[in-house]
């Protein structure tokens, strides 16, 4: 018996050092996990558990974002529309029906992937900045529609809505659940477009004409994106509905909502996945603590954050996250592989590196 875990301890740690530990972005990843997880043993301080706890939905939502327009050029700038839908049909159907957070989320993801064809279908019609603004609108007009349906809460919105872990102790296990599924839900988009799909949504960003003339229907792949990124947004919307407890107009249909899911994608690097959660980490992390901070900065943070964002975009256009990659590891002119960027041969194929 010992000598069999002592076997898979031996296997688990010869393919970390062979594939994890290879690579100083995986390796930060790794670490940036395992410190997600001991937060709460680091500090039980309610404020900065409730922030981190929405940085972490935050990041499923930028994430879902750079799943759709960075990695099929199709432009949204009505994000927040998948979310607003998501957070609704969570809350009318945990209010007025009664049903638990573990159903209401997934419920109102799925009605954010029926929204998302809705949008979809006349959106792909259209190209550049004409697609852009007509993903602008569609938030716009829900956001007028959404008081004057009955029940909806007028202006005000939905309240009383049940927390997620209805306890006491319920920051630190809310926390755990939504840092949880940040690392699941952002493996699994990354995954996503490591797999051949995402070689096709990256395709039709470059050459949309190109890959349709190879005999792919681009229309249904494009329409695949919007589904998924109005899923995972989705999910994002649930949690967020359920951790505050309203859900308003104002809250979850602004168009600031879209925006800053674009600047923190950006900003981290987009076509990437993990750089719009970093992105995340890093902004609304520097523009909510100084909040609860003794520092005389919290009236300056705007303007904090700001000047971040240019000087990162001005010097680094690709993204902060993706700029420290690059310059950490190179690829594979053979193989593909990453390889640390100090090596003078490649780890697989042992051809040298430029």
């Amino acid at each position: 018996m010992i000598s069999t875990v002592i076997a898979y301890v031996s296997r688990g740690y010869k393919e970390l050092r062979g594939e994890i530990f290879v690579l100083p972005s995986r390796t930060v990843v790794v670490i940036f996990c395992l410190m997600l997880f001991l937060v709460p043993v680091i500090t039980g301080n309610p404020h900065y558990l409730s922030i981190l706890t929405l940085t972490c939905i935050f990041a499923i939502f930028a994430a879902s974002w750079d799943l759709l327009s960075g990695f099929t050029g199709q432009m949204n700038f009505g994000h927040a529309a998948f979310f607003g839908v998501a957070a609704y049909t969570a809350a009318l159907l945990n209010v007025y029906i009664g049903l638990p957070p573990w159903l209401t989320i997934p419920i109102g993801a799925i009605a954010a992937v029926l929204v998302s064809l809705i949008l979809g279908v006349p959106c792909l019609r259209l190209r550049g900045i004409y697609l852009a603004f007509g993903t602008l609108a569609f938030p716009l007009i829900i956001k007028d529609i959404i008081p004057a349906i009955p029940g909806a809460g007028g202006t005000l919105g939905v309240q009383g809505i049940k927390a997620i872990v209805p306890i006491s102790s319920s920051p630190v296990i809310e926390y755990y659940i939504a840092a949880a599924l940040m690392v699941v839900l952002g493996f699994i988009m990354w995954k996503i477009t490591d797999s051949k799909t995402g070689l096709i949504f990256h395709a039709i960003r470059e050459d949309e004409v190109t890959v349709r003339a190879s005999g792919i229907n681009t229309t249904r792949y494009k329409l695949l994106a919007f589904c998924l990124s109005g899923f995972f947004a989705g999910i994002a919307g649930g949690l967020y509905v359920h951790l505050i407890g309203v859900a308003s107009p104002d809250a979850v249909f602004t168009l600031t909502l879209s925006f800053q899911a674009i600047i923190w994608a950006v900003f981290g690097g987009i076509a990437t996945i993990y750089g719009a959660i970093a992105g995340v980490f890093i902004l609304y992390s520097l523009y909510s603590l100084p909040e609860y901070l003794s520092f005389n900065i919290s009236e300056l943070r705007m303007l904090l954050v700001a000047v971040i964002v240019l000087l990162v975009l001005f010097f680094m256009p690709e993204g902060l996250i993706t700029w420290i990659r690059d310059k950490t590891e190179k690829t594979c002119p053979r193989c593909k592989l990453q390889n640390v960027a100090w090596r003078k041969t490649c780890r697989v194929c042992r051809v040298e590196l430029d």
